[in-house]
């Protein structure tokens, strides 16, 4: 597993194009799975800060229970843009829940000032993402193919394209 400046420093390029993705909008679907065993997909935030992937939570929801009980997750950018032009990027890891009250704060204070308003609810879980690996998918150019841009620790970096 890495953590996100592992795979800046590894990819920096595709890193780059994948937060571009993930960025271009707020809401990503964060999938887990349920205790008897089916995939759950959910609406979630995901921050990238200081070299990690973040995910915040209401509460005892649904996806924080299925995390706690079975951290292996996938989460999508689900993109809103027909052409793909910042691409369909994903990430799979593992969720590691932070439960240190100043973590928490230092979290909440921060996440209140980058979106310029009131900070979360408490309580709330918060977890860092341990990420296994990362893909991009792209159409090509001329748009009569695929490229998919993907990495990991094991594999390393390969780029395929299929038509």
């Amino acid at each position: 597993m890495a953590t996100w400046g592992e795979v800046e420093a590894s990819v920096p390029d595709l890193a780059a194009a994948l937060r571009s993705a993930f960025d271009a909008h707020r809401h990503k679907v964060l999938a887990t799975l349920r205790a008897d065993g089916p995939p759950r997909l959910s609406g979630s935030e995901a921050t990238f800060r200081d070299g990690d992937v973040w995910l915040g939570m209401m509460d005892r929801s649904r996806k924080a229970l299925d995390l706690r009980r079975d951290p292996r997750l996938e989460l999508h950018s689900a993109p809103v843009d027909l052409e793909l032009k910042l691409g369909d990027a994903r990430l799979a890891g593992r969720a590691v829940e932070v439960t240190d009250p100043e973590m928490l704060r230092s979290f909440s204070a921060a996440s209140a000032e980058e979106h310029d308003g009131p900070e979360p609810p408490s309580p709330f879980h918060l977890f860092r993402v341990d990420i296994g690996d990362v893909v991009l998918v792209r159409i090509g150019d001329p748009p009569d193919h695929l490229v998919i841009e993907s990495w990991s620790q094991a594999a390393g970096y390969r780029r395929t394209e299929r038509r």
